[in-house]
């Protein structure tokens, strides 16, 4: 039995947090994708908010360039076309990533419960959670 977890925080501009949280933003569009099979991406919700506001379980990841992925997920991607292409801008591939269970957190979270000395990512960090009662995202309740 595997006794951990492969969880990611990933670095998201309020906007776009929010926007998932609130079922809106239903794929969240990324130029690297992560090399580990990944069970939940936690969100840290950027400048000013700085906090983790809940957590998300991939429904599917699609690699295309960006010219697909627009036309595939323009209607719910929640940014604008403009923002979709300069984020893209001198890139040949990009990946999608379906969204599936959304949980928003009561209380947003310190970045400090989830990783001692945290510093938020350019764009996405690697944790472990041990699958035991009493390790920090357990005593969060997650």
């Amino acid at each position: 039995m595997k006794n951990t977890l492969t969880n990611v925080i990933l670095s998201i501009k309020p906007i776009y947090a929010e926007a998932i949280m609130a079922g809106t933003k239903k794929v969240e569009f990324r130029k690297k994708i992560f090399k580990r099979e990944v069970e939940k991406i936690f969100i840290y919700s950027s400048m000013p908010k700085k906090m983790i506001i809940g957590y998300f379980t991939i429904l599917e990841v699609i690699e295309d360039t960006p010219s697909n992925i627009w036309k595939e997920f323009k209607d719910v991607g929640g940014i604008s076309e403009k923002d979709f292409f300069d984020y893209y801008k001198n890139t040949e591939k990009g990946f999608s990533i379906k969204i599936d269970k959304v949980v928003k957190f009561k209380e947003e979270i310190e970045p400090e419960e989830f990783i001692e000395e945290f510093c938020a990512p350019q764009s996405y960090i690697y944790i472990e959670q041990k699958t035991t009662a009493n390790s920090r995202l357990a005593r969060l309740g997650v």
